[in-house]
């Protein structure tokens, strides 16, 4: 893995778009309605550091699709206060 290695990037990112629909639903999504949301997300393939750059920049990680419904629920309580 080279810092030129193309990952995915979505826009907006995962996690505000999650909380954006955790905060619409008021409760907490299903397993399913995480899926969906990344499954329905825009995103874009960028070069490894061009998209460590832009989390730097925004103050935080992005979510990985491959494990967000983990990841999910262990930001989701931090962030919905």
């Amino acid at each position: 893995m080279t810092d030129d290695d193309l990952v995915l990037e979505f826009s907006p990112p995962l996690i505000a778009l999650l909380l954006a629909a955790e905060r619409s639903k008021g409760v907490p999504l299903t397993e399913e309605e995480v899926l969906g949301v990344r499954d329905d997300a825009t995103c874009i393939r960028l070069p490894r550091s061009l998209a460590a750059a832009m989390a730097e920049q925004r103050g935080y990680a992005d979510l990985d699709p491959e494990r967000c419904w983990e990841q999910w629920q262990a930001v989701r309580t931090r962030l919905s206060d």
